[in-house]
């Protein structure tokens, strides 16, 4: 018989991969906190149209990547690949357009069908912040100062880089796409297949492709700054302003992009060098164009997600747990006794444990795996004295303790 092994793509959190990923979804849910974005969750699956008409149906999202399911009559479903589009239809879909602004936070897994590697997985989990309704460049300063606050919680912000640009607004994007396409079409024959397949479709893809041979075509291409408008200079420069006021280092990066077309001015990526081509660990940007694009009023947006995956793969050291106090019974008579007294230290915040059978022997080699901090020992002597032997397992020691001092006694343990 074939032993299961996890769909491939996908990977189980046990307990140590999961005390690393619960802290950087609980360490950033307390810093949104800070800044006052509530949290917010979407279902984990919607109508395909949520992403094809935000996503573009010629992206490689749409076209390679999603998993869609056909349900009902005519009605086509979604796992999500990325969740900026499943909250914009959340502030649509609840009426929350005359609520502005709206801060949001969120933490789930997304989808998406692509080939697996190193900090990659077709199930991954990522969190995000949203912030709708602020057109100053302040709202952008805002959410990337969050960003770092983030990752200086999680002891990363000086093992990664933030990298910075702007796709202005429509009218420099429109000027700028229309130059890079012939830029692109003088030098078709030197791209990849991929970036000759973009260059239909997101030629603004191109700039960031890990191809070589694109790389080499990409290093002539036009300048974006030479198309922008005033405004969108002035925009920019109020965002950079911004960081360095907030002593927020950046580097600019003018290969940087968003292809999708509700993406304008601020773009902006945290990367490090400690993950080979999965560099981007948080990215992000303004998309002042993604709500009407998705049928709601016109509403300003600015977020960013971040893979927890790769977060967690950074973390020198997963966060400790409290090492556990341990209640071993001496006979089958204490063996109420000692379940009444793990409970009552349970209730009182304590981490504890007790075997459910085996001699004495058994039970405290079994502490020793669960690296106990102190075991409790209730045998027939303990119980008509009213009280436990206490072991701290660290020096050796032990002595009889009442169980009316027990719980002061065990504060030197935390």
């Amino acid at each position: 018989m074939t032993t299961l092994q996890p769909v491939r793509g996908t990977h189980d959190l046990l307990p140590e991969d999961m005390r690393r990923h619960r802290f950087v979804s609980e360490s950033a849910r307390e810093i949104a906190a800070l800044y006052g974005y509530d949290e917010i969750a979407t279902p984990v699956f919607e109508f395909s149209e949520v992403f094809k008409r935000t996503l573009g149906e010629a992206t490689d999202i749409v076209t390679k990547e999603m998993y869609s399911f056909a349900v009902g009559e005519g009605e086509e479903i979604t796992l999500r690949p990325e969740n900026t589009a499943g909250v914009a239809r959340a502030v649509i879909s609840n009426g929350l357009t005359q609520q502005l602004p709206l801060k949001y936070f969120y933490s789930g897994p997304m989808f998406r069908h692509e080939r697996p590697q190193k900090g990659r997985q077709r199930q991954f989990h990522q969190i995000g912040v949203e912030l709708f309704g602020v057109p100053e460049p302040e709202g952008d300063v805002e959410v990337i100062a969050l960003g770092a606050d983030i990752l200086a919680r999680l002891g990363l912000l000086d093992r990664v880089r933030l990298e910075l640009n702007t796709l202005g607004d429509p009218e420099s994007r429109k000027a700028y796409r229309d130059a890079l396409v012939a830029y692109f079409e003088e030098h078709r024959d030197a791209l990849s297949e991929d970036s000759r397949d973009r260059l239909t479709r997101n030629p603004l893809r191109i700039l960031d492709s890990k191809e070589r041979k694109d790389q080499q075509v990409v290093a002539g291409a036009p300048a974006f700054d030479d198309y922008l408008t005033d405004a969108s200079k002035a925009f920019f420069d109020a965002v950079k302003r911004g960081l360095e006021r907030n002593g927020i280092a950046y580097q600019l990066n003018p290969r940087l992009v968003r292809g999708l077309d509700y993406y304008c001015h601020t773009a902006f990526e945290f990367k490090t060098d400690e993950l080979g081509a999965q560099d981007t660990v948080l990215g992000g940007g303004r998309y002042d164009y993604l709500v009407e694009m998705m049928g709601g009023n016109p509403v300003h947006g600015v977020g960013w997600a971040a893979g927890i995956e790769r977060l967690a793969l950074l973390l020198s050291e997963g966060p400790s747990t409290p090492r556990p106090i341990v209640v071993v019974p001496i006979g089958e008579a204490q063996g109420e006794m000692a379940f009444a007294l793990v409970q009552r230290l349970r209730r009182a915040g304590w981490r504890a444990e007790i075997g459910f059978s085996g001699n004495v022997k058994k039970r405290m080699r079994r502490a020793d795996r669960l690296q106990a901090r102190a075991v409790l020992i209730l045998g027939d002597e303990e119980a008509e004295k009213g009280g436990v032997t206490l072991r701290d397992l660290d020096s050796g020691e032990q002595d009889f303790v009442a169980e009316a001092d027990l719980q002061a006694r065990l504060k030197r343990f935390i």
